[in-house]
């Protein structure tokens, strides 16, 4: 997904192996990216590019009348079986492969503001109602549409629109009586019942919605640091001799406090796994839903109803706006190259959005530095053995000599030290060109090459035009008109820095029903993205901030006292909690070119020996932990019970087989439209059967803290739960919830995350003191890594909010 696809990657590793030893020595030793680019982009023959263009043909990402009609009648399908959610996810795939002004998308739009109707979304209905009559919705349809429109209007209090719309409907009822009979007595009878609704809404008092206040714009920084926008002023910017770049508390930070706010400078939506291009029409287009379908791929807001590209139907976007602005600074130039871009992955992706959002900034002293380093052979900043060393880059204007050049302390400041979330900060980042491997840096090469050739080829003059001109003065506008090869270099680095520097954007998206009384739950990615700031932040196998994202927004909190001078540190992701210290520095090494010296990892250095932890095994006779290599021996004297770690690495593996199978009945039975509601019961009964028989199989040979055994009682409980046995659902709850604390901690984000599940389960069981005490320690928990405006939060105080209506009054009445 951030690199190409395996057909692509194997195909250049293959042309690198059959490079002559002089070719790949001079590409592996080349001193600068530049260098790198030049030699390497000649290699790439037309032969290469006719294989590229073979494999980009396997997406689907033009507009196609015969896929917009396959998509609506699958989306009429799902609507006549009462799927209203499917069916305005498949209206939604037929409008993306509409033309605009099209019937075809006219009837994808009028259909999905159907199924949004049916779903309560009325302020969306009637936006997808105008989106079918601006695109030329038939006009023998428009008494329906205006029907629609006249209910959604009633329901939301706006009855004098109502009334207006109702005029327009009878009107074109006696101008053009284009239905038959029986259609128009239907018409008339939902019409009369549509007119009692508005007189019913005339008699009332026009209640207006509430202005929403609790957006997440109103959670801001305390008071915003002056060197770094994006920051908190409680945090600031130092570089050290040998970890370079970090922040460090200016002062004691309690849990909880908000140290950053920072918006992606790019972002890419991950486009999930997209199949390839077969035959026949059910194989052709694919109707599983991807997080491209759901989310706006500007800013990554979730929507039902997405508005598509007017020139591809891959990229979608939340309004009319986003897609606008998405069109005027990047969309404008990727929409032809839409196939290319999937097929060469999303660092590359990323790379060129990176490139052509540098032309709205005030950058051209950075380019003008870029291109005088290229006619030096030099285009890649000095990236000396001694990391202390001060980079040195002309940030004055054109008229002055060359030799005043700025010491500049920190990489990526402005000539004042402000360090500002912009390209002069994210071309700063480190590319790391001397630790990738020669492969590597050779695929990411030929890559950008064979992006610059379709930018080439295409027509597109990608970094000269389509610039407004208040956003670069006048003086700067030779600067961006250098060759592509300047900004194929550029686009080099950037798909370089992205391996050391790119942040997933996730989200916790719901993996169960809509209508599950317990929330099921897991993390997703959805999105990569490059935030200068949080790159600021160093690793720690137990960092002491917890990062979350709203839409391209990633927010760092405090998790922990950090005492003033402390560093702040962030989790690349190899954490404490889920591996060990050789498998984490292992990975951090191979990902981030560094070996690991924080505190967990010296700990675990310094005690290697220190017995099994937490994911042990243990003896099936006396119950002891066992301990070994190859070969577990128990380490009690009247026991010595011996066995082989690989007889039970297999057992475990099949344990974990038969709880994916149980995991998977529990599922199907959870979906009472599958079959029947008793069949549905009789699965999640079959799944706590399989599950229980898990259990006593885990406590024979696993620790009781093994995460296998928390895995179990979870799924015991989301069973229970089904059934509404709410105590035993607790009860097995509440032993996740033992697993859970011991491997992340008390105060861990997934402390609070089963925590909330928790309290869900007692509130469903009216178990209201006990609901209370864990609304109460959930909301703790999750207010340091989320603040105030989290959904599971406001899920809390509404659950508390509910249970002290229920709890009686103190010294009231009796009887």
């Amino acid at each position: 997904m951030d690199l190409p696809v395996d057909e692509w990657k194997s195909y250049i590793l293959q042309k690198w192996s059959l490079l002559p030893k002089s070719i790949q020595v001079t590409i592996s030793t080349a001193k600068t990216l530049n260098d790198l680019f030049l030699h390497s982009s000649p290699l790439l023959q037309p032969e290469d590019e006719m294989f590229l263009k073979r494999l980009s043909g396997g997406y689907l990402v033009g507009k196609d009348p015969d896929a917009s009609l396959f998509y609506r009648e699958k989306g009429n399908k799902k609507f006549q079986e009462k799927d209203y959610m499917g069916a305005t996810v498949l209206y939604s795939k037929g409008v993306s492969h509409s033309g605009p002004n099209s019937t075809d998308i006219s009837l994808c739009y009028a259909n999905r503001s159907a199924a949004l109707f049916h779903l309560g979304q009325y302020e969306t209905c009637l936006k997808d109602i105008v989106r079918a009559q601006t695109h030329g919705y038939p006009e023998r349809l428009q008494p329906k549409l205006l029907l629609r429109k006249a209910e959604c209007l009633v329901t939301l209090g706006r009855p004098q629109e109502a009334s207006q719309t109702i005029s327009d409907l009878e009107s074109n009822f006696a101008a053009k009586p284009t239905l038959s009979a029986s259609q128009f007595q239907i018409l008339q009878r939902t019409l009369c019942r549509v007119k009692v609704k508005v007189h019913e809404k005339e008699n009332l008092p026009e209640v207006f919605p509430e202005a929403l206040t609790k957006t997440f714009e109103a959670v801001a920084l305390r008071e915003e640091n002056e060197q770094i926008p994006s920051a908190s002023s409680s945090v600031s910017l130092h570089r050290d001799p040998l970890k370079g770049r970090c922040l460090v508390a200016t002062k004691d930070i309690l849990p909880g406090e908000l140290l950053v706010k920072e918006d992606a400078f790019v972002s890419v939506l991950n486009p999930g796994e997209m199949p390839p291009r077969r035959h026949g029409l059910e194989s052709k287009w694919d109707i599983q839903v991807t997080n491209g379908d759901l989310h706006c791929h500007r800013c990554l807001r979730r929507t039902l109803a997405p508005v598509p590209c007017d020139g591809c139907s891959y990229a979608k976007y939340c309004s009319q706006e986003c897609m606008q602005q998405a069109w005027d600074r990047y969309h404008g130039v990727e929409c032809s190259l839409g196939a290319l871009l999937l097929t060469l992955g999303v660092f590359c992706h990323v790379a060129l959005r990176s490139a052509l959002l540098a032309r709205f900034e005030d950058v051209g002293k950075v380019i003008k530095k870029l291109c005088g380093e290229m006619s030096n052979q030099g285009i890649c900043l000095p990236e000396s053995e001694d990391p202390a060393q001060i980079l040195k880059y002309d940030l004055r204007g054109e008229g002055e000599k060359k030799d005043k050049a700025v010491e500049t302390p920190i990489p990526g400041c402005d000539i004042n030290g402000k360090y500002e979330r912009n390209y002069n900060a994210v071309f700063h980042l480190l590319p790391h060109t001397e630790n990738h491997s020669p492969e590597h840096k050779f695929l990411c090469a030929l890559s950008v090459s064979a992006l610059c050739r379709q930018l080439e080829a295409a027509g597109l003059q990608a970094f000269t035009t389509d610039l407004k001109p208040t956003k670069l003065k006048a003086a700067e506008t030779p600067v961006l008109c250098a060759e592509l090869n300047v900004w194929g270099v550029a686009m080099l680095r950037h798909m370089l820095q992205l391996q050391c520097n790119a942040q997933a954007i996730t989200t916790i998206q719901h993996t169960g029903s809509k209508e599950n009384l317990i929330t099921d739950t897991q993390q997703v990615r959805l999105a990569t993205a490059l935030f200068p700031v949080v790159s600021l932040l160093n690793h720690s196998c137990s960092p002491n901030t917890s990062v979350s994202f709203i839409g391209t927004i990633a927010t760092i909190r405090a998790s922990q006292l950090i005492r003033r001078g402390q560093e702040i540190f962030h989790c690349y992701g190899p954490h404490e909690s889920r591996m060990g210290v050789a498998e984490r520095r292992q990975k951090l090494r191979s990902q981030y070119f560094f070996d690991c010296d924080c505190p967990p990892c010296e700990r675990e250095r310094q005690r290697p020996s220190a017995g099994p932890g937490r994911e042990a095994f243990r003896c099936h006779r006396c119950r002891a932990l066992l301990q070994g290599d190859d070969v577990l021996s128990c380490g009690v004297p009247a026991c010595m019970e011996s066995v082989s770690r690989d007889l039970l690495v297999s057992r475990l593996q099949d344990l974990q087989r038969q709880v994916g199978a149980a995991q998977k009945r529990l599922r199907d039975g959870r979906l009472g439209e599958t079959g029947s509601l008793p069949l549905s019961f009789e699965l999640i009964e079959l799944a706590i059967q399989l599950l229980l028989g898990c259990q006593s199989d885990a406590e024979s040979f696993l620790s009781a803290d093994h995460s296998v055994v928390g895995e179990i009682e979870d799924t015991l409980a989301q069973a229970y739960a089904a059934l509404g046995d709410w105590e035993k659902s607790a009860t097995h709850l509440q032993e996740s919830l033992r697993v859970v604390e011991v491997h992340h901690g008390p105060s861990s984000v997934e402390m609070g995350h089963e925590l909330f599940k928790l309290a869900q389960v007692f509130f469903n069981g009216c178990a209201i003191p006990e609901a209370l005490n864990t609304i109460q320690k959930a909301e703790k928990v999750l207010l340091v890594h989320y603040g105030p405006w989290n959904d599971e939060i406001q899920e809390l105080q509404k659950m508390k909010s509910c249970l002290l209506d229920l709890l009686p009054i103190p010294g009231g009445p009796q009887e």
